[in-house]
């Protein structure tokens, strides 16, 4: 009885300092804002299945992968006997799930091989973190505090499993010497069992690793919370809240929509909301991220679930260049400005200062501006902490509420203000990339007709004004007409999409941009729209049905592909017999929407390709994107570009094929730095299509 009594007592006080910590911490998330709504639970659970119980994505880095993984699920199975161990304190019993029977045997036997396996594993993870000093564990923001912490943590385990494994030892040893039936099954301690015996002590053996081993779960429960390894609790809940849109959606800022819409109709100010219409979203006191209280509850969520392993910084393309920006940094930052500011969060209310922020304390405007939003980070992240969100908050702050983009980035808006597109070029000269070229039909043209196209092809800024990307749009109009494709495209009345406002920040040119197009669009009646474009491809597509555009939307590539299978376009490689071809994969045609197929279904029907090393899901930007095409690049070792040529250069390829004009643009300028381009071509899959039909 005295033991249940002090067990108790010491379960109870180990409670008691949990729900301290975990008051403590609500407390902080409800001074942050609010986030996407929680909804598709069978959805979610589905996520949470594939990668945080299966580990899916620990496995892009196979080896270490599965030996994390091994650890993870024998964690899992262990749970199971700690939740017995509970019962035992409480009850004074030994085994009491032994009722349970074979299933019972199953888990004890899985727990004992596992402990051992999670010993092994810890130790190799000691190994590796203090003789290998592998590259992704360090950085800027990996002080002492966060390497001695990580050992402490491994250390703990490392106990966690001895003391585990002594327990079961002594505890057959004990119970074979008194004549008892040993319950359950323990191919590791029955080993060791025979190896050692401690006689008339073993079970005092047996008592000394029980409670070492019930001490230790109860020390490292409330260890975890102040720890990088608090991502054993709160890991499976992040990837179960992740985010369930594809990666290169942008969320829509309710507060500003409803701006733009009494701009664009001022009588909206006064009109009375629908009957049952939910309330409106207070109007913020400030746009974008500042400060901690700015960031989403989901944000902060991420802050606590991450685990510090770098695996998003050793994909960054900035970080891999040598710039400052370290995705893993930029979540750090945001955990460690809440633990500074969150106490007074608390006591003060959200007026609260302490003349400090995030923004520029913590983070600085060069980490912000070094990103290119390819959300490689966010891929690779094995709990879906989606970095790039904070990024892009921090960057709105900038743009909206100090006007402090970079001087480049402000002519842009300029010129998508008053132009429509990034450059200075009037409206009128969006059809001069066809004239004398190739006959393209309008939108205009039809309603006369009493018809309507199939399909719109949504030329882009950069196809219509680029000198090189141009050509790209010559040749896919060829192909449409070649192969009767009934389509038309906008002529002057296109106008940005606005990617690239949104993506450097300007969420309120972005909405202002988008829905003029979708007015127009919407008036057309556009049911389907192709575009050469990723970026163009990616906003149509997934963002803005936010604001009330609904299309079909279709990348080039993937219509290409769907007409060799329907059987209407047949390829001849015979011009590209004995060149190789590689492909670089564009950040919001693969990571942003899964698509990596496509392309390549087409390059492989045109003649021999090969792979770059970072291919797919692991392919390096190219630079562009997130409006670093329109800007001078942070300072660093190399630019991105660069290093991404040098991908392709590895292959021995004749031929880079691209499927994006941010990555037409950067590829050809890596070639000339390489002084290349006379001995590599490159080009879109649409002028290698285009020239296989001869036209």
């Amino acid at each position: 009885m005295d033991r249940q009594i002090v067990f108790l007592l010491v379960l109870l006080l180990t409670l008691l300092v949990f729900g301290f910590t975990v008051r403590k911490y609500s407390g902080y998330f409800k001074h942050t804002r609010k986030g996407f709504p929680v909804k598709q639970l069978g959805r979610r659970f589905g996520v949470m299945m594939e990668v945080a119980i299966g580990q899916t994505k620990i496995f892009r880095r196979p080896v270490m992968g599965l030996l994390h993984a091994l650890v993870f699920w024998g964690f899992l199975v262990i749970l199971i006997g700690s939740i017995e161990m509970i019962i035992d304190g409480l009850s004074g019993t030994e085994r009491a799930l032994a009722f349970l029977g074979g299933f019972h045997s199953f888990i004890m036997a899985s727990g004992d091989i596992f402990a051992l396996i999670i010993a092994v594993g810890i130790l190799v993870f000691l190994f590796r973190r203090v003789f290998l000093h592998v590259k992704r564990f360090s950085g800027i923001e990996m002080k002492h505090i966060s390497h001695l912490d990580a050992n402490v943590a491994l250390t703990m385990i490392l106990l966690l499993m001895v003391s585990l494994l002594g327990m079961n030892t002594f505890y057959i040893l004990s119970a074979t010497h008194a004549g008892h039936e040993v319950v359950g099954l323990y191919p590791i301690s029955n080993m060791f069992a025979s190896w050692i015996d401690a006689g008339d002590h073993n079970e005092f053996w047996h008592q000394f690793n029980w409670w070492m081993h019930i001490g230790l779960i109860f020390v490292f429960a409330n260890y975890l919370p102040y720890s990088k390894h608090f991502h054993v609790f709160m890991s499976v809940p992040n990837v179960f809240l992740s985010r369930l849109e594809p990666l290169g959606k942008v969320d829509t800022m309710e507060s500003i929509t409803r701006e733009v819409k009494i701009m664009m109709d001022p009588d909206q100010a006064f009109a009375s909301p629908p009957e049952g219409a939910e309330a409106e979203e207070e109007v913020p006191e400030r746009f974008g991220i500042m400060d901690v209280e700015d960031v989403s509850w989901k944000n902060y969520f991420d802050s606590l679930a991450c685990t510090e392993c770098g695996r998003c910084t050793s994909v960054c393309p900035a970080n891999i260049t040598g710039k400052m920006l370290s995705p893993r940094k930029i979540v750090m930052d945001v955990r460690a400005r809440m633990k500074e500011k969150g106490p007074g969060l608390v006591k003060n209310g959200t007026d609260y200062s302490d003349e400090r922020s995030l923004l520029r304390d913590y983070i600085s405007e060069e980490e912000l501006w070094a990103c290119t939003l390819c959300n490689a980070c966010a891929q690779e992240c094995p709990i879906n902490i989606n970095h790039p969100s904070i990024i892009l908050g921090m960057r709105r702050y900038l743009v909206m509420e100090e006007s402090a983009a970079p001087g480049e980035l402000n002519a842009i808006f300029s010129n998508i203000e008053n132009n429509g597109a990034p450059w200075q070029f009037s409206q009128e000269d969006r059809v001069l990339w066809s004239e004398g070229k190739v006959e393209v039909p309008l939108m205009s043209d039809f309603p006369a007709k009493g018809e309507n196209p199939e399909y719109l092809l949504w030329v882009g800024s950069a196809g219509a004004f680029d000198d090189r990307y141009k050509q790209v749009s010559v040749a896919f109009a060829k192909v449409l007409n070649h192969l009767g494709i009934s389509y038309a495209t906008l002529g002057v009345e296109e106008s940005s999409s606005g990617d690239v406002a949104r993506r450097a920040g300007n969420e309120m040119l972005f909405q202002m941009q988008a829905m003029m197009n979708i007015e127009l669009l919407n008036g057309y009646e556009v049911k389907k729209i192709i575009t050469c474009d990723p970026h163009a491809f990616n906003t149509l597509k997934n963002e803005y049905p936010d604001l009330g555009g609904e299309y079909e939307v279709i990348h080039h590539s993937q219509f290409l592909r769907e007409l060799m299978k329907d059987g209407r376009l047949s390829l001849n490689g015979a011009s590209l017999s004995g060149k190789k071809i590689t492909f670089h994969d564009p950040c919001y045609l693969g990571r942003a929407n899964g698509e990596y197929n496509a392309p390549r279904e087409v390059l492989e029907a045109l003649g021999s390709t090969v792979e770059m090393k970072r291919n797919k899901s692991f392919a390096l930007c190219c630079g562009a994107g997130g409006g670093q095409m329109f800007k001078e690049a942070e300072k660093g070792e190399k630019e991105v570009f660069i290093e991404r040529t040098e991908d392709a250069l590895e292959t021995g390829a004749d031929i880079i094929a691209t499927a994006c004009p941010y990555c037409m643009v950067m590829m050809t300028d890596g070639l000339k730095y390489k002084n290349k381009e006379e001995e590599i071509s490159n080009y879109d899959i649409a002028e290698l299509v285009a020239n296989s039909l001869n036209l």
